[in-house]
């Protein structure tokens, strides 16, 4: 009887030791919560969020080569020319879901982009923002962020702290250069 206690104890303990191994490990592992997921890249070669952007400030930005607001493209490039060697990366995630405004290939995206406006921080591929096919991203942003729920348009944007946390979302008529959004952005760059 003493021996199958004493078993019975030995068994318990190395689980125990089991799963507090786990947990650290799991805790040394973990990404950023905004970072976590893979994506490719609008060439479709594959990136993780993490090892690309942990640690940094990023903004990501549901574009569209035939909208309204497709201008802001200039102003998310003065932004990255600005700030990316303080810590800011902006993300271009193309998005076809509102009114059909991103229908061109990732060949043709990525030469507008360079073409008609200089772009050259990181784009991914086209990706669905809303609804069943969801990435896996925006079901995070959509969900974490200061004010959740589903995206309205193209360039709404989320900025994800050092922390790889969501700590602001604008809606698309939010200008890259509005001074409350430069002055959000400034915030989280001193964050070191």
């Amino acid at each position: 009887m003493q021996r199958l206690l004493g078993s019975a104890l030995a068994i318990a303990l190395l689980t125990q030791a089991a799963i507090v191994s786990a947990q650290d490990l799991l805790a040394d592992s973990k990404a950023p919560a905004a970072l976590a997921f893979e994506m490719k890249t609008l060439e479709g070669e594959p990136v993780n969020l993490a090892d690309e952007y942990a640690g940094k400030v990023v903004l990501f930005v549901n574009v569209a080569s035939k909208c309204g607001y497709t201008r802001q493209y200039a102003g998310l490039q003065a932004l990255n020319e600005k700030y990316a060697d303080q810590g800011l990366e902006i993300v271009g995630v193309p998005c076809n879901q509102f009114g059909g405004q991103e229908p061109g290939t990732a060949e043709e995206i990525a030469t507008f982009c360079s073409t008609k406006y200089g772009v050259d921080f990181d784009m991914l591929e086209k990706v669905e923002v809303n609804g069943d096919g969801q990435a896996p991203l925006y079901k995070y942003l959509t969900k974490e962020s200061p004010h959740p729920g589903a995206i309205k348009w193209n360039f709404e944007k989320f900025l994800v702290g050092r922390d790889g946390k969501v700590v602001g979302r604008y809606a698309s008529g939010v200008a890259p250069g509005d001074a409350d959004f430069v002055a959000d952005i400034e915030k989280e760059l001193a964050k070191k």
